[in-house]
Protein backbone atom coordinates (compact mmCIF):
# COMPACT_ATOMS: atom_id res chain seq x y z
CA UNK A 1 0.00 0.00 0.00
CA UNK A 2 2.84 2.22 0.83
CA UNK A 3 4.20 1.41 -2.57
CA UNK A 4 1.63 2.47 -4.33
CA UNK A 5 1.33 6.17 -2.50
CA UNK A 6 4.15 6.70 -3.21
CA UNK A 7 4.21 6.01 -7.02
CA UNK A 8 1.45 7.92 -6.83
CA UNK A 9 3.16 10.76 -5.79
CA UNK A 10 6.49 10.20 -7.82
CA UNK A 11 3.84 10.68 -11.27
CA UNK A 12 2.25 13.76 -8.97
CA UNK A 13 5.73 15.66 -8.90
CA UNK A 14 6.51 15.99 -12.42
CA UNK A 15 2.59 17.04 -13.29
CA UNK A 16 2.71 19.79 -10.65
CA UNK A 17 5.96 21.09 -12.20
CA UNK A 18 4.14 21.12 -15.64
CA UNK A 19 1.47 23.13 -14.21
CA UNK A 20 3.33 25.58 -12.26
CA UNK A 21 5.83 25.77 -15.33
CA UNK A 22 2.78 27.11 -17.52
CA UNK A 23 1.66 29.25 -14.22
CA UNK A 24 4.65 31.20 -14.57
CA UNK A 25 5.64 31.15 -18.04
CA UNK A 26 2.21 31.85 -19.63
CA UNK A 27 1.38 35.88 -17.67
CA UNK A 28 5.64 36.48 -17.70
CA UNK A 29 5.15 36.19 -21.97
CA UNK A 30 1.97 38.23 -22.12
CA UNK A 31 3.99 40.62 -19.63
CA UNK A 32 6.89 40.77 -21.37
CA UNK A 33 4.70 41.28 -24.78
CA UNK A 34 2.92 43.83 -23.59
CA UNK A 35 6.50 45.53 -22.56
CA UNK A 36 7.71 44.92 -25.31
CA UNK A 37 5.04 45.86 -27.69
CA UNK A 38 4.80 49.61 -25.92
CA UNK A 39 8.67 50.01 -26.07
CA UNK A 40 8.25 49.38 -29.53
CA UNK A 41 5.50 51.78 -30.64
CA UNK A 42 7.33 54.02 -28.85
CA UNK A 43 10.49 54.01 -30.52
CA UNK A 44 8.37 54.26 -33.80
CA UNK A 45 6.88 57.20 -32.57
CA UNK A 46 10.22 59.15 -31.73
CA UNK A 47 11.53 57.89 -35.05
CA UNK A 48 8.75 59.31 -36.73
CA UNK A 49 9.19 62.69 -35.02
CA UNK A 50 12.55 63.25 -35.73
CA UNK A 51 11.99 62.14 -39.34
CA UNK A 52 9.15 65.45 -38.76
CA UNK A 53 11.81 67.33 -36.90
CA UNK A 54 14.65 66.94 -39.83
CA UNK A 55 11.66 67.55 -42.23
CA UNK A 56 10.78 71.19 -40.38
CA UNK A 57 13.95 72.24 -40.12
CA UNK A 58 14.34 71.93 -44.15
CA UNK A 59 10.98 74.29 -45.02
CA UNK A 60 12.70 77.35 -42.18
CA UNK A 61 15.04 78.50 -45.58
CA UNK A 62 12.37 78.22 -47.89
CA UNK A 63 10.07 80.06 -45.99
CA UNK A 64 12.60 82.47 -45.13
CA UNK A 65 13.44 82.70 -48.70
CA UNK A 66 10.24 83.02 -50.49
CA UNK A 67 9.75 86.16 -47.99
CA UNK A 68 12.76 87.65 -49.87
CA UNK A 69 11.40 86.41 -52.86
CA UNK A 70 7.93 88.74 -52.02
CA UNK A 71 9.82 91.71 -51.38
CA UNK A 72 12.36 91.65 -54.43
CA UNK A 73 9.20 90.69 -57.43
CA UNK A 74 7.49 93.70 -55.75
CA UNK A 75 10.48 95.74 -56.08
CA UNK A 76 10.58 94.58 -59.83
CA UNK A 77 13.11 91.81 -59.67
CA UNK A 78 11.70 89.06 -61.72
CA UNK A 79 14.37 86.68 -61.23
CA UNK A 80 13.82 84.69 -58.15
CA UNK A 81 16.82 84.97 -55.24
CA UNK A 82 19.33 82.38 -55.41
CA UNK A 83 18.62 81.35 -51.82
CA UNK A 84 15.39 80.50 -53.09
CA UNK A 85 16.68 77.86 -55.20
CA UNK A 86 18.97 76.16 -52.72
CA UNK A 87 15.96 75.64 -50.32
CA UNK A 88 13.83 74.67 -52.78
CA UNK A 89 16.67 71.93 -53.23
CA UNK A 90 17.02 71.29 -49.87
CA UNK A 91 12.94 70.53 -49.14
CA UNK A 92 13.03 68.66 -52.26
CA UNK A 93 15.58 66.09 -50.95
CA UNK A 94 14.26 65.98 -47.84
CA UNK A 95 11.12 64.69 -49.26
CA UNK A 96 12.60 62.71 -51.65
CA UNK A 97 13.59 60.39 -47.81
CA UNK A 98 10.96 61.26 -46.18
CA UNK A 99 7.78 62.44 -48.21
CA UNK A 100 6.66 59.20 -48.38
CA UNK A 101 6.33 57.80 -44.76
CA UNK A 102 5.07 61.91 -44.08
CA UNK A 103 3.06 61.77 -46.79
CA UNK A 104 3.90 65.15 -48.00
CA UNK A 105 4.65 63.87 -51.69
CA UNK A 106 1.86 65.64 -53.09
CA UNK A 107 1.58 68.53 -50.75
CA UNK A 108 5.13 69.29 -51.58
CA UNK A 109 4.86 68.76 -55.46
CA UNK A 110 2.34 70.93 -55.83
CA UNK A 111 3.71 73.60 -53.50
CA UNK A 112 6.84 73.42 -55.82
CA UNK A 113 5.29 73.77 -58.79
CA UNK A 114 3.54 77.12 -57.33
CA UNK A 115 6.83 78.46 -56.82
CA UNK A 116 8.38 77.29 -59.79
CA UNK A 117 5.60 79.85 -61.91
CA UNK A 118 6.07 82.57 -59.20
CA UNK A 119 8.31 84.44 -61.57
CA UNK A 120 5.79 84.30 -64.60
CA UNK A 121 3.67 86.33 -62.24
CA UNK A 122 4.38 90.04 -63.70
CA UNK A 123 1.26 91.96 -63.95
CA UNK A 124 0.54 94.44 -61.19
CA UNK A 125 2.21 94.68 -57.96
CA UNK A 126 -0.96 93.55 -56.11
CA UNK A 127 -1.65 90.27 -58.37
CA UNK A 128 2.24 89.42 -57.74
CA UNK A 129 1.84 89.94 -54.06
CA UNK A 130 -1.63 87.40 -54.26
CA UNK A 131 0.86 85.07 -55.98
CA UNK A 132 2.93 84.80 -53.29
CA UNK A 133 0.54 85.33 -50.31
CA UNK A 134 -0.81 81.51 -51.94
CA UNK A 135 2.34 80.30 -51.93
CA UNK A 136 3.49 80.72 -48.46
CA UNK A 137 -0.08 79.68 -47.09
CA UNK A 138 0.78 76.65 -49.10
CA UNK A 139 4.05 76.57 -47.64
CA UNK A 140 2.51 76.78 -44.36
CA UNK A 141 0.00 73.99 -44.67
CA UNK A 142 2.90 71.62 -45.78
CA UNK A 143 4.03 72.62 -41.98
CA UNK A 144 1.21 71.59 -40.73
CA UNK A 145 0.96 67.90 -42.79
CA UNK A 146 4.78 67.50 -41.39
CA UNK A 147 3.28 68.02 -37.82
CA UNK A 148 -0.06 65.74 -37.92
CA UNK A 149 1.94 63.01 -39.90
CA UNK A 150 4.88 62.99 -38.04
CA UNK A 151 2.97 62.59 -34.71
CA UNK A 152 4.57 65.93 -33.39
CA UNK A 153 1.65 67.41 -32.23
CA UNK A 154 1.16 64.39 -30.07
CA UNK A 155 4.63 64.71 -28.36
CA UNK A 156 3.64 63.91 -24.81
CA UNK A 157 6.60 65.89 -23.21
CA UNK A 158 5.69 69.47 -22.41
CA UNK A 159 9.73 70.51 -23.69
CA UNK A 160 8.77 68.76 -27.10
CA UNK A 161 5.62 69.43 -27.56
CA UNK A 162 6.42 73.49 -26.88
CA UNK A 163 9.36 73.43 -29.17
CA UNK A 164 7.31 72.06 -31.83
CA UNK A 165 4.77 74.66 -31.87
CA UNK A 166 7.34 77.09 -31.99
CA UNK A 167 9.64 75.58 -34.57
CA UNK A 168 6.58 74.89 -36.75
CA UNK A 169 3.78 77.17 -36.08
CA UNK A 170 5.07 80.15 -34.67
CA UNK A 171 8.30 80.73 -36.31
CA UNK A 172 6.97 80.86 -40.02
CA UNK A 173 3.81 82.24 -39.19
CA UNK A 174 5.94 85.47 -37.69
CA UNK A 175 8.14 85.55 -40.78
CA UNK A 176 5.64 85.09 -43.39
CA UNK A 177 3.43 88.07 -41.34
CA UNK A 178 6.22 90.14 -41.23
CA UNK A 179 6.89 90.18 -44.59
CA UNK A 180 3.91 90.94 -45.37
CA UNK A 181 3.61 93.48 -43.04
CA UNK A 182 6.48 95.31 -44.63
CA UNK A 183 6.04 94.63 -48.11
CA UNK A 184 1.86 96.13 -47.42
CA UNK A 185 3.16 99.02 -46.03
CA UNK A 186 5.06 99.86 -49.00
CA UNK A 187 2.29 98.94 -51.36
CA UNK A 188 0.03 101.29 -49.51
CA UNK A 189 2.07 103.73 -49.15
CA UNK A 190 2.62 103.84 -52.96
CA UNK A 191 -1.17 103.18 -54.32
CA UNK A 192 -3.79 105.27 -55.19
CA UNK A 193 -6.43 106.11 -52.62
CA UNK A 194 -8.84 103.79 -53.78
CA UNK A 195 -6.14 100.95 -53.83
CA UNK A 196 -4.99 101.39 -50.34
CA UNK A 197 -8.62 100.90 -48.91
CA UNK A 198 -7.73 97.76 -50.03
CA UNK A 199 -4.90 96.79 -48.63
CA UNK A 200 -5.36 98.66 -45.51
CA UNK A 201 -7.37 96.30 -44.26
CA UNK A 202 -4.78 93.42 -44.79
CA UNK A 203 -2.04 95.54 -43.73
CA UNK A 204 -3.87 96.04 -40.44
CA UNK A 205 -4.25 92.15 -39.95
CA UNK A 206 -0.65 91.87 -40.89
CA UNK A 207 0.52 93.91 -37.95
CA UNK A 208 -1.59 92.19 -35.15
CA UNK A 209 -0.66 88.85 -36.79
CA UNK A 210 3.22 89.75 -36.06
CA UNK A 211 2.05 91.09 -32.43
CA UNK A 212 0.14 87.66 -31.86
CA UNK A 213 2.57 85.21 -33.52
CA UNK A 214 5.66 86.83 -31.63
CA UNK A 215 3.88 86.72 -28.03
CA UNK A 216 2.96 82.78 -28.78
CA UNK A 217 6.87 82.42 -29.97
CA UNK A 218 7.87 84.25 -26.87
CA UNK A 219 5.39 81.87 -24.57
CA UNK A 220 6.30 78.88 -26.48
CA UNK A 221 9.87 78.72 -25.68
CA UNK A 222 9.36 79.98 -22.24
CA UNK A 223 7.31 77.28 -21.35
CA UNK A 224 9.91 74.61 -23.23
CA UNK A 225 12.36 76.39 -20.71
CA UNK A 226 10.54 76.09 -17.85
CA UNK A 227 9.71 72.55 -18.07
CA UNK A 228 12.91 70.64 -19.92
CA UNK A 229 15.89 68.11 -19.18
CA UNK A 230 17.83 69.98 -20.92
CA UNK A 231 20.96 71.60 -20.17
CA UNK A 232 21.39 73.79 -23.04
CA UNK A 233 18.38 75.01 -23.97
CA UNK A 234 17.82 78.26 -21.88
CA UNK A 235 20.86 79.89 -22.78
CA UNK A 236 20.55 79.38 -26.36
CA UNK A 237 17.17 80.27 -27.00
CA UNK A 238 17.61 83.75 -24.74
CA UNK A 239 20.21 84.91 -27.47
CA UNK A 240 18.18 83.57 -30.27
CA UNK A 241 15.00 84.79 -29.21
CA UNK A 242 16.46 88.20 -28.48
CA UNK A 243 17.63 88.85 -31.57
CA UNK A 244 14.72 87.50 -33.59
CA UNK A 245 12.57 89.99 -31.45
CA UNK A 246 15.01 92.83 -32.56
CA UNK A 247 14.81 91.81 -36.21
CA UNK A 248 10.65 92.18 -35.91
CA UNK A 249 10.53 95.29 -33.98
CA UNK A 250 13.47 96.69 -36.15
CA UNK A 251 11.03 95.82 -39.40
CA UNK A 252 7.68 96.76 -37.66
CA UNK A 253 9.63 100.60 -36.93
CA UNK A 254 10.83 100.44 -40.72
CA UNK A 255 7.28 99.93 -42.13
CA UNK A 256 5.87 103.07 -40.03
CA UNK A 257 1.98 101.90 -39.61
CA UNK A 258 0.33 104.58 -40.03
CA UNK A 259 2.79 106.61 -42.17
CA UNK A 260 5.78 106.39 -44.88
CA UNK A 261 7.69 103.21 -44.57
CA UNK A 262 11.55 103.82 -44.33
CA UNK A 263 12.47 101.31 -47.14
CA UNK A 264 16.31 101.31 -46.09
CA UNK A 265 15.54 100.65 -42.50
CA UNK A 266 12.90 97.49 -43.92
CA UNK A 267 15.81 96.05 -46.29
CA UNK A 268 18.20 96.29 -43.01
CA UNK A 269 15.89 94.76 -40.94
CA UNK A 270 14.62 91.96 -43.25
CA UNK A 271 17.95 90.78 -43.64
CA UNK A 272 18.84 90.72 -39.95
CA UNK A 273 15.40 88.79 -39.30
CA UNK A 274 16.11 86.22 -41.83
CA UNK A 275 19.52 85.45 -39.93
CA UNK A 276 17.93 85.55 -36.49
CA UNK A 277 15.36 83.26 -38.30
CA UNK A 278 17.66 80.51 -39.21
CA UNK A 279 19.78 80.45 -36.15
CA UNK A 280 16.74 80.43 -33.80
CA UNK A 281 15.09 77.70 -36.24
CA UNK A 282 18.57 75.82 -35.78
CA UNK A 283 18.74 76.07 -31.98
CA UNK A 284 15.34 74.68 -31.54
CA UNK A 285 15.98 71.72 -33.89
CA UNK A 286 18.59 70.97 -32.19
CA UNK A 287 17.54 70.99 -29.45
CA UNK A 288 14.71 68.97 -30.37
CA UNK A 289 16.70 66.60 -31.63
CA UNK A 290 18.89 65.91 -28.74
CA UNK A 291 16.18 65.46 -26.51
CA UNK A 292 14.14 62.67 -29.03
CA UNK A 293 17.78 61.31 -29.05
CA UNK A 294 17.86 61.21 -25.29
CA UNK A 295 14.38 59.47 -25.21
CA UNK A 296 15.43 56.67 -28.26
CA UNK A 297 18.36 55.69 -26.00
CA UNK A 298 15.98 55.52 -22.96
CA UNK A 299 13.81 53.29 -24.66
CA UNK A 300 16.59 51.29 -25.82
CA UNK A 301 17.93 50.77 -21.82
CA UNK A 302 14.85 49.70 -21.04
CA UNK A 303 14.30 47.33 -23.96
CA UNK A 304 17.30 45.81 -22.71
CA UNK A 305 15.94 45.57 -19.29
CA UNK A 306 12.57 43.94 -20.48
CA UNK A 307 15.29 41.04 -22.40
CA UNK A 308 17.05 40.54 -19.36
CA UNK A 309 14.16 39.84 -17.30
CA UNK A 310 12.49 37.50 -19.93
CA UNK A 311 15.45 35.80 -20.23
CA UNK A 312 15.95 35.06 -16.34
CA UNK A 313 12.83 34.37 -16.00
CA UNK A 314 12.97 31.81 -18.89
CA UNK A 315 16.27 30.47 -16.75
CA UNK A 316 14.65 30.34 -13.33
CA UNK A 317 11.90 27.85 -14.92
CA UNK A 318 14.31 25.94 -16.95
CA UNK A 319 16.35 25.52 -13.80
CA UNK A 320 13.73 24.45 -12.02
CA UNK A 321 12.42 22.05 -14.66
CA UNK A 322 15.68 20.24 -14.91
CA UNK A 323 15.77 20.12 -10.91
CA UNK A 324 12.46 17.96 -11.02
CA UNK A 325 13.56 15.88 -13.61
CA UNK A 326 16.28 15.06 -12.45
CA UNK A 327 15.42 14.37 -8.95
CA UNK A 328 12.71 12.48 -10.76
CA UNK A 329 15.25 10.12 -12.32
CA UNK A 330 17.07 9.74 -9.18
CA UNK A 331 14.18 8.49 -7.28
CA UNK A 332 13.28 6.08 -10.07
CA UNK A 333 17.57 4.85 -9.77
CA UNK A 334 17.02 4.53 -5.98
CA UNK A 335 13.42 2.64 -5.68
CA UNK A 336 14.90 0.57 -8.47
CA UNK A 337 17.89 -0.91 -6.71
CA UNK A 338 16.05 -1.21 -3.58
CA UNK A 339 13.69 -3.47 -5.03
CA UNK A 340 15.86 -5.17 -6.46
CA UNK A 341 18.17 -6.08 -3.10
CA UNK A 342 15.02 -7.19 -1.59
CA UNK A 343 13.87 -9.38 -4.16
CA UNK A 344 17.71 -10.93 -4.12
CA UNK A 345 17.62 -11.69 -0.18
CA UNK A 346 14.00 -13.76 -0.45
CA UNK A 347 14.83 -16.23 -3.34
CA UNK A 348 17.82 -18.15 -1.80
CA UNK A 349 17.85 -18.73 2.21
CA UNK A 350 21.15 -19.46 3.72
CA UNK A 351 21.92 -23.49 4.86
CA UNK A 352 25.56 -24.13 6.14
CA UNK A 353 27.22 -27.47 5.30
CA UNK A 354 26.50 -28.80 8.52
CA UNK A 355 23.00 -28.45 8.77
CA UNK A 356 22.57 -30.58 5.24
CA UNK A 357 24.39 -33.08 6.73
CA UNK A 358 22.80 -33.56 10.19
CA UNK A 359 19.24 -33.16 7.83
CA UNK A 360 20.37 -35.58 5.54
CA UNK A 361 21.75 -38.12 8.19
CA UNK A 362 18.21 -37.85 10.32
CA UNK A 363 16.26 -38.70 6.95
CA UNK A 364 18.40 -41.86 6.82
CA UNK A 365 17.39 -43.28 10.32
Amino acid sequence: MSVSVDNRRTRLRPALAAVLTVLILVPAAILFARVWGTLADQRDSTELERQGVEYVAALAPLVSSLAEAQSSALAGVTAAPGSLNAAVNGVAAVDQRLGETLRTRERWTDLRDKIDKLPKTTSSPLLVFQAHVEVTDLALALYNTVRDNSELTRDPDNDVSHLQQAIAVDLPAAVVQVSRMGDLSKLVAEASPQLRAQLAPQFGAAVQSVNSTVNSLTDNLQAAVDDTSSTTLSGELVSGLDSFRRGVESLTRGANPGGIPNTATMATAQSQLQVSLGNLSGIVSREMTALLSDRMDDLDSQALVALAAGGAAVLLVAAAVVTALTGRSRRARDEATDSAGRDLGATAPAYDDNATRRERSGALR
